[in-house]
């Protein structure tokens, strides 16, 4: 089975193959998961619709009009939120350093603006949400979200984004410094992952 990701980040495209190589529950069924890249680049698309499961739609169906007949669209869109920010960066984590901002600048902007806040104050959560659109345009959301804390400074160098600050709750290690496996394995994306493919072990063509 073949999945059109709508990113033209490299990265995402070899954590969510990761993701189904790893997953026993869709081992039956293998699952390739192709970069919009390959499709001639993801579709400029405003994320504005002001929470992830809106800004994941409109990226698998402005992916999806680009597909060809019986093609499946998957989108993401995830975030941190943290708890002393009101939930913030959230929706606008890509960019919340600026519309251009690189991951490096946003991840030193979210260090500076937590620099004075005491560490019973640092809850932070990743949430990610899955739209998966079908050959008929059928759309199902999955959903997962991975709880902890912000450490004081980066640590690491695995994973990307927000990673090298935020400690998943159980462990004393950010993302950026757990090995991929057990990253996939706690993280909101693999969480999401992992109901889409409990979903695709029931209904998925073989």
């Amino acid at each position: 089975m073949t999945v059109y990701l709508a990113s033209g980040n490299a990265h995402k495209a070899r954590e969510f193959q990761a993701l189904a190589d790893g997953l026993a529950p869709v081992r039956r069924l293998p699952v390739e998961i192709i970069s919009a890249a390959a499709m001639g680049g993801m579709p400029q698309v405003v994320e504005d619709a002001g929470s992830f499961t809106g800004n994941a739609r409109k990226k698998a169906r402005a992916l999806q009009d680009r597909l060809p007949a019986g093609a499946w669209a998957l989108a993401d869109d995830s975030g941190l939120c943290v708890d002393a920010l009101a939930g913030a960066p959230g929706v606008e984590s890509a960019y919340y350093a600026g519309p251009r901002a690189s991951g490096a600048e946003n991840l030193a902007k979210l260090v500076a603006v937590m620099r004075d806040v005491p560490d019973e104050r640092r809850a932070a959560h990743f949430a990610c949400v899955l739209v998966l659109i079908g050959p008929d345009r059928d759309e199902h959301v999955f959903e997962g979200r991975c709880d902890g804390r912000l450490g004081r400074q980066p640590a690491g160098v695995g994973g990307f984004g927000y990673d090298p600050l935020f400690v998943p709750d159980g462990y004393d290690r950010t993302f950026a410094e757990l090995e991929a496996a057990t990253k996939n394995e706690l993280s909101h994306r693999g969480r999401a992952w992992a109901a889409l493919a409990a979903w695709l072990h029931e209904n998925a063509p073989a």
